[in-house]
């Protein structure tokens, strides 16, 4: 493993270090106003939400590390105090991109890109009528972090309206559909990424019982060549685990007799196996199962 310390190289190559390292980071494609009613927008993947309440969002127009120049949505959140921060997805993310090219003070980004600008009710900047979420904002404080290239400038807002399109609900028109919102996220260099059903996975969490832990494990578990640390703490993060019947009469399941019958000479590898048709269940999410499985192998020892 390489150490870098930002104080001793180059800011641009800690900069790209930092982009290629921290991702996928969400986009926040701004649209602001300035006094003389010239509207910009601008994509920045420094950016997201810190509160509900009250709802906080924080995105960050950095000064330019190549030139330490500011940004125009800087001037316009400093100039009036409101911004409407779409969302950007799939669908438009060619036109998110050309809208982050520098064009002078003045120009519209929503002509360049051919984006649709839609009035907002709370606010003056316009909305992108083509992004499938909108948060009309207030902006609480902009807080500069430095005055060199590369500097965050940490614009604090304050979402006031949310505008969320119907077709980007699940069914129960309560909850945003991550494959139907097919929102795109900022990596490093050229490289975005798309939340495709292939690349989403869903992870139980437990908010009202503790997991065990992994340190509870029994060592045979615990010390596993073949479960992995995902598959470890997966199942750590079970509060009750299945209880001696429910092993018992896994015993009898005919899959795992074959198992015990074909390797009855071969302990070590009957374990092995064992271990394997564990790791299976858990990443096809019968972690109830696999800890039957595992479980068998106490008892077996217990027995003995």
């Amino acid at each position: 493993m390489q150490t870098f310390n930002p104080k001793e190289i180059p800011t641009g190559q800690f900069h790209s270090f930092m982009l290629g390292a921290i991702a996928p980071r969400p986009i926040a494609f701004a649209s602001t106003i300035d006094n003389e009613g010239n509207v910009n927008l601008s994509p920045f993947s420094f950016f997201n939400c810190f509160g509900s309440n009250p709802p906080i969002l924080i995105f960050s127009p950095a000064r330019r590390v190549r030139d330490n120049t500011g940004k125009h949505t800087l001037d316009n959140v400093l100039d009036t105090g409101e911004v409407v921060i779409n969302i950007a997805n799939y669908a438009i993310v060619e036109q998110m991109s050309l809208a982050s090219t520098e064009y002078d003070k003045g120009v519209n980004e929503f002509v360049k890109a051919g984006l649709t600008p839609v009035a907002s009710t709370l606010v003056k900047p316009p909305r992108v009528a083509e992004a499938p979420v909108a948060f009309e904002c207030k902006v609480v404080e902009v807080k500069s972090m430095g005055e060199k290239g590369g500097a965050a400038n940490l614009v604090i807002c304050e979402a006031i309206l949310l505008h969320v399109k119907d077709e980007v609900f699940d069914t129960s028109g309560k909850t945003i559909d991550p494959v139907k919102l097919d929102a795109v996220a900022r990596l490093g260099g050229d490289w975005y990424l798309r939340t495709t059903p292939d690349c989403l996975f869903e992870l139980p969490k437990s908010l009202q019982n503790k997991g065990i832990g992994i340190d509870q494990l029994p060592e045979h578990i615990r010390n596993s060549s073949v479960l992995t640390g995902n598959n470890l703490a997966r199942l750590g993060n079970t509060a009750i685990l299945p209880t001696e019947a429910e092993v018992h009469e896994f015993m009898q399941d005919p899959m795992y007799r074959y198992l015990i019958q074909a390797h009855q000479h071969n302990p070590a590898e009957a374990e092995r196996q064992i271990h394997l048709l564990a790791k299976k269940l858990l990443e096809e999410g019968h972690v109830h199962d696999a800890w039957k499985a595992l479980l068998t192998l106490t008892l077996e020892k217990k027995a003995n």
